[in-house]
């Protein structure tokens, strides 16, 4: 039987005049068009957008005129805006030591062989598993005055005479959404922790054994080396998401009293209260530099110990 004849084109047949390679950078680049649109449309245009109004007088109902650093100028003498940055890094620094000596502490626990531990393993995630919502609210109802966990114990064992308010007392209101932010985060930390821990090879904790090495020895010669990217990495993003919150703040606290709790989300929230955008986005925007100082100091680590 003969053979169907292979179409020519230009003297050459056509598969042999298409480039294998570049058909197929062309369809990874088609695969991936929608997505590149997604984050255009979704994240790039946002950002940059945020960046425009905060340089703008703009409010609800009006376009707005360009005011250039007015806006940053008019928050940084506002006494808000100045307890808002010290709440920002008490809450920050001191949520995030919470998770990082505690979170270490509990992933090296769970990291041996104890009894039930996969069962630990999977409690610990119920803070994290739980809707923020419902944390906090929670949260909220144990520091309450009235019916309160925490009065009926101090109470009933004799620590106090009356009701403490948690959450409407200057000195206490920020100790208590610490705690409130160190339950509801530390199960990210012991989870990314110990799953660093689990991929260090078991010869090197033998090995360091035999050389001497007790159990404090092996954690700082060992674990600590093995899971150094891990912490980096868990550090920058965890202090992101807790500068970042809301749900803490807003649901127990409302960033009061008097400004004792307030922080960058919470006072964008109160400037788009008020309808003036531009201050609202000067606020959130105000914190781009950090993130970014944070994000390059972290990345330059990563990459020195690479």
């Amino acid at each position: 039987m003969s053979q169907p004849a292979i179409p020519q084109v230009g003297g050459r047949t056509l598969f042999s005049r298409l480039n294998l390679r570049q058909s197929e950078s062309l369809m990874g680049y088609l695969l991936i068009a929608p997505l590149i649109t997604c984050i255009l449309l979704l994240v790039v245009y946002p950002f940059f957008f945020a960046i425009f109004i905060s340089f703008t007088d703009r409010q609800i109902g009006t376009e707005g005129t360009f005011v250039g650093l007015a806006n940053y100028a008019y928050l940084v003498g506002q006494p808000s805006f100045q307890a808002t940055i010290v709440n920002t890094v008490v809450l920050v620094t001191s949520v995030q030591s919470l998770k990082l000596v505690l979170g270490m502490g509990i992933a090296v626990l769970l990291n041996q062989q104890i009894r039930f531990r996969q069962v630990w393993r999977g409690l610990i995630l119920i803070p994290w598993a739980m809707p923020a919502f419902v944390a906090f609210i929670t949260w909220k109802l144990l520091f309450a005055p009235q019916g309160g966990a925490f009065n009926y114990i101090l109470i009933n064992s004799g620590l106090v005479n009356t009701h403490v308010d948690f959450l409407s007392t200057k000195e206490l209101a920020m100790p208590s959404v610490i705690v409130a932010s160190f339950w509801r985060g530390f199960p990210f930390w012991v989870i990314s922790f110990l799953a660093g821990m689990q991929a260090i090879p078991r010869e090197l904790y033998e090995s360091a054994a035999l050389d001497g090495a007790n159990a404090f020895g092996r954690f700082r010669h060992v674990t600590l080396p093995g899971i150094r990217h891990v912490i980096l990495v868990v550090v920058l993003v965890s202090t992101i998401w807790t500068t970042n919150s809301f749900e803490a703040i807003w649901l127990m606290t409302g960033g009061g009293p008097s400004n004792a709790t307030m922080t960058f989300p919470v006072l964008a929230y109160y400037g788009l209260q008020s309808l003036r955008i531009g201050e609202a986005a000067a606020v959130s925007v105000s914190l781009l530099p950090v993130f970014g100082v944070l994000a390059v100091i972290v990345a330059t680590l990563l990459q020195r110990e690479d």
